[in-house]
């Protein structure tokens, strides 16, 4: 370790440095275990509601139009930044959770009812998503709050694989329950994992740093317009916003919505194939996440976010050109390792990048770019009906690339952006002085 590095007190990487975060932090244990629930019971749903809406249906067009409404709220990032700034974070979090709860226990009893109908359904996704909204950029922000700057990328490593962790076993949870219990009973334990996500964030009502400080006499409109001025004078921030915006119209849609096509036209996997090719993913997702955080503190996190972003858009590329089962396989480890880059250092970047004031509304602003991806889906959706999806995704990877090389042209300081205290400072002084 170098005598820099000591001096600081970062810990040398490695496999503990993984969980630096979370040792003798209780609150951030806590915030991560109630992460692990709360999406755990998000992921689960996902399945479950889902199967529900086709079986009522059966209809695919349908299905999409319940999955579009539920989405539909990521929209509303914005005001649900102003919200993360004006009030207290962790009250938030807590109404959000209870929101959900109750949202999902109505489903559930109408469910075990037999009184559920598809526009119920409906209404029942749109709440549930109305309570996810306005907590992604509270539960964000409530990070840097409680481990500070020096771990910021390390925690939000580890809040990447409790999300990647849910996400592979939260389907699979999901159908297994239908199978063994019906559909009403995993949404009630799915409702149940929402309380336990409740009651541990009920001890951090005492370990936040911040109180909430609502600008005296400002309206919703201005505190959204003061935020953007702010923001929009950190060419770092701007940028990693573009690089969201970008993945979520080109390249999450095509994991999205395309996965099934190139399991059975592409590759002739049947649907447990196509399940292995998703695990694939995300066991490449959790080693990515475990390594950025073994990495701690590291220097070059612009580097990592941009580099790492493109390889993943290559690796893309080249899945769209695989020809075999066993390369589409090693490729799709490979974007599960590489979507790790964008997915862990975005949220990191951009906390570290703009002022804590502001800091919800510019996580809110990271929401409205990651709400693109169901219209990016559709459009998308409509290429390939014309030239296929193997031809659709190529073509959006490239794309990507073309888009990361024009943001690194045009502000090279996010090549440059580290660890360093200074970075912020730098990132402001970028923007009086943006690359030609």
């Amino acid at each position: 370790m170098s005598a820099g590095r000591r001096r600081r007190g970062i810990p040398r990487p490695g496999p503990l440095a993984a969980l630096a975060s979370l040792r003798g932090n209780r609150p951030f244990q806590l915030l991560w275990v109630s992460n692990l629930f709360f999406f755990g019971g998000v992921w689960t749903q996902t399945l479950v509601l889902g199967w529900l809406a086709y079986e009522m249906t059966r209809s695919e067009f349908l299905v999409a139009v319940y999955t579009a409404v539920r989405l539909a709220p990521l929209l509303l990032g914005p005001l649900a930044g102003v919200l993360a700034d004006a009030m207290d974070r962790v009250r938030l979090l807590l109404l959000a959770c209870g929101w959900a709860t109750t949202a999902v226990a109505i489903v559930a009893l109408l469910a075990s009812t037999g009184t559920l109908s598809y526009g119920a359904l409906v209404v029942g996704g749109l709440a549930i998503g109305l309570a996810q909204s306005p907590s992604q950029p509270a539960r964000a922000a409530l990070v840097l709050e409680l481990v500070g700057r020096r771990n910021l990328s390390n925690a939000n490593a580890l809040n990447s694989i409790a999300v990647t962790m849910t996400q592979v076993i939260g389907p699979a949870l999901g159908g297994s329950m239908i199978a063994a219990l019906g559909a009403p009973a995993a949404i009630w334990i799915s409702t149940l994992w929402y309380l336990v996500s409740f009651a541990l964030l009920l001890p951090l009502r005492r370990a936040s740093r911040r109180a909430a400080a609502p600008v005296q006499g400002a309206s919703v409109l201005r505190m959204i317009t003061s935020g953007l001025r702010s923001i929009a004078g950190h060419w770092v921030a701007v940028s990693v916003l573009l690089v969201t915006l970008a993945a979520n119209t080109l390249l999450w849609p095509v994991f999205q919505s395309f996965m099934p096509v190139f399991a059975d036209q592409s590759l002739g996997l049947d649907a447990a194939g196509l399940g292995a090719l998703l695990t694939c993913a995300g066991v490449g997702g959790l080693v990515g996440s475990v390594v950025i955080a073994a990495l701690g503190d590291f220097r070059g996190k612009g580097a990592l976010f941009v580099l790492g972003t493109m390889a993943w858009a290559l690796c893309w590329a080249g899945f769209a050109l695989a020809g075999t089962v066993g390369w589409a396989f090693v490729l799709m480890g490979m974007i599960g390792v590489f979507s790790a880059a964008f997915g862990v250092l975005q949220t990191t970047l951009l906390l570290m990048s703009t002022e804590p004031a502001v800091h919800g509304r510019a996580l809110g602003l990271q929401e409205l770019a990651i709400g693109i991806m169901p219209v990016a889906s559709l459009v998308l959706g409509q290429i390939a009906e014309h030239v296929g999806v193997g031809a659709t995704t190529f073509g959006a990877a490239l794309l990507m690339v073309g888009c990361l090389l024009l943001i690194m042209a045009r502000v090279p300081e996010l090549l440059r952006f580290g660890a360093e205290p200074r970075d912020a400072a730098a990132s402001t002084a970028a923007a009086a002085d943006p690359a030609p």
